[in-house]
């Protein structure tokens, strides 16, 4: 599993992660970031290309999987803004109390082990006026996806780097502390377990 996890799940999820129902929705969202850009679970670096340089000064990705680096590396030498990534847990970012602009965090709730312990990281370190950018696939309106989406999860995990695909995306981020002030969820296209996408903006809870 460790030879998987380093060599071919990489590769796997740069593919179905760039797909172009996928790629439209990080279009739609990661433009809309601005100044200093903390990226959680930036990966092979998807989100790049959609940077506006007229509005972002530097992007910090943060990711444990080091093996995802070199793609994000030659994604990040096409752009003209500077990115630093760092191999560290989505739990502990190792930065300084309020400073981020903006954080951008796209379809990497479903991995992280406390995807509520990272929420609350991510919300000490965000300016007070800052906002959360997301886009997150995760539990469907729908019972009977919600039911497929539970007994396929147990075994999908392993294969896809820990990936919950019945993880209420709502409920998460109003734990972690953070209120969502626009939101749009739909289904992609492809089988509806894996296809519930909510897309939106949040700010610290008061």
């Amino acid at each position: 599993m460790k030879l998987y996890n380093k060599h071919i799940l990489p590769h796997l999820i740069d593919c179905a992660c760039g797909l172009g129902a996928v790629m439209g929705q990080r279009a739609k969202l990661v433009p809309l970031a601005y100044g200093n850009v903390l990226e959680i679970g930036i990966g092979t670096g998807l989100n790049l290309e959609f940077y506006d340089a007229t509005r972002v000064q530097k992007i910090v990705g943060v990711d444990p999987a080091a093996e995802m680096h070199p793609l994000a590396a030659k994604r990040a030498k096409a752009i003209t803004i500077p990115v630093e990534t760092v191999a560290l847990e989505l739990e502990q970012v190792a930065a300084p109390e309020h400073s981020f602009d903006s954080i951008v965090c796209t379809f990497t709730l479903c991995t992280i082990p406390d995807p509520v312990a990272a929420l609350k990281e991510m919300r000490r370190v965000l300016k007070p006026n800052g906002v959360l950018l997301f886009c997150e696939h995760g539990l469907a309106p729908d019972l009977t996806v919600q039911r497929w989406q539970q007994r396929i999860t147990p075994w999908w995990k392993p294969f896809a780097g820990g990936c919950h695909l019945d993880r209420d995306v709502y409920k998460v981020l109003s734990d972690g502390g953070f209120t969502i002030t626009e939101v749009s969820s739909q289904y992609l296209k492809g089988p509806r377990a894996w296809t519930y996408v909510t897309r939106g903006q949040a700010v610290i809870k008061q």
